[in-house]
């Protein structure tokens, strides 16, 4: 299985395709919904992120975190269900650069044509396993707009080794495996529905 170092080499991410495993090793940062909304409206007031965001994989999450001897722990830190944020994310790509998004449940349409047009990949980490991805965070580096937003929704700049394993489910290529589940679904029922109104009418 193949690990991944960050600052991020966008050519290696390329090649990453559906079904692919990863790690990830070097610094990842967290943003859920309230992170996004404040990266993107510094944007807009020409502010620079505190970071470069295209060097680091974006994971949906808001840890648990705790301060010992005047340092932040992470106590926790499972994935967020990602769609919440599919309405920033073809922005957010096109502003910052990022190439890797890590959640759970999948994204949608304007994420994947995103994806395919930046070479970037989403990426699923177990949910239910936050002290699994405790255990990859060797340290905390910085955590930005904590007072504004809160622990959970704060922007946390982890340093980890082999933070997965991580499962490609939407790649470059414009494959996406939630899309193809979608269909299958919506086909079987399609079939079950022809199938008791045949049976109904008999």
């Amino acid at each position: 299985m193949k690990t991944l170092e960050t600052p991020l080499d966008p050519e290696k991410v390329k090649e990453l395709k559906v079904n692919d495993s990863f790690y990830v090793t070097g610094k990842i940062f967290t943003a859920r919904d309230a992170a996004h909304e404040k990266l993107l409206e510094i944007h807009k007031e020409g502010k620079e992120p505190p970071f470069p965001l295209a060097d680091y994989p974006c994971y949906h999450c808001g840890p648990v975190m705790k301060k010992e001897n005047g340092e932040w722990k992470l106590v926790s830190a499972g994935p967020t269900t990602s769609i919440r944020m599919e309405i920033f994310e073809d922005e957010f790509m096109d502003k910052f650069g990022t190439k890797i998004f890590v959640g759970k449940g999948g994204m949608g349409e304007k994420t994947l044509k995103a994806l395919q047009e930046h070479g970037g990949v989403y990426a699923q980490f177990t949910g239910g396993a936050g002290s699994l991805m405790a255990g990859s965070v060797k340290k905390v580096d910085d955590v930005f707009y904590l007072d504004e937003l809160g622990i959970p929704e704060a922007i946390w700049l982890l340093n980890v080794e082999e933070f997965g394993p991580l499962v490609v489910t939407m790649d470059p290529h414009g494959s996406s495996l939630h899309e193809e589940i979608s269909e299958k679904v919506s086909n079987n029922l399609d079939r079950i529905k022809k199938e008791i109104s045949a049976e109904t009418s008999k």
